[in-house]
């Protein structure tokens, strides 16, 4: 007997975000529908110390105001000599309403004099889906790179430019976004999330 297809809300007006998490949901019996396809909602409150917390606080919120099943994630940039940081903060590392040029300035000078060997870091995702208001499951992925000294590429957005993969020999701003999704850090995330999925019988 085939099961009825569910309704999933992305927590995102990011048409490229909702597209790249209703692509890694074919096959399973959902239906991915973005924040703009319900109408006008507030912001969420991001008040959590971790990628985890703001992203469980996320889902519930939209959870409850929608009706629906949620799916939201926090996802940013953690710089080993830098103790984490920016952290859950990336978005905002030069202030409130820093541009991404911002941010990767005060990276850079951050990091003036830091040799290559401890200019490690990642980029980490965290997904959570939550159903009025309870968080239903947690999924994560991260990837490692190098933190360079001046920016390389012109794709991407954010810290891509910057992030520089050893084994690819390029930085994430040099990749094409179907090169990107595969490796990145939602992209991993992604994947852990369809297995528990798939697990849940869902």
């Amino acid at each position: 007997m085939q099961q009825a297809t569910q309704e999933i809300v992305v927590a995102s007006k990011n048409a490229g975000k909702v597209a790249e998490i209703k692509a890694a949901l074919t096959g399973l019996p959902y239906t991915v529908v973005s924040l703009a396809d319900l109408g006008s909602f507030p912001e969420a409150p991001e008040n959590g110390v971790t990628f985890a917390e703001n992203a469980c606080s996320k889902a519930g919120f939209y959870a409850r105001l929608t009706g629906r099943l949620c799916l939201a994630d926090d996802s940013g940039l953690e710089v080993d000599y830098l103790k984490g940081a920016p952290g859950v903060y990336s978005a905002r590392y030069a202030g409130e309403h820093a541009s991404d040029a911002d941010n990767n300035q005060k990276l850079l000078d951050n990091l003036i004099g830091v040799p290559p060997e401890k200019r490690t870091g990642r980029f980490r995702c965290v997904l959570a889906l939550a159903d009025a208001g309870k968080t239903l499951l947690t999924a994560e992925g991260a990837v490692e790179g190098i933190i360079l000294s001046e920016p390389r590429g012109d794709k991407g957005f954010g810290y891509d430019p910057l992030f520089f993969l050893p084994e690819f020999d390029r930085t994430l701003a040099e990749m094409s976004p179907e090169e990107k999704n595969v490796i990145s850090h939602r992209g991993r995330a992604l994947k852990a999330l369809v297995k528990q999925l798939a697990a849940m019988g869902k």
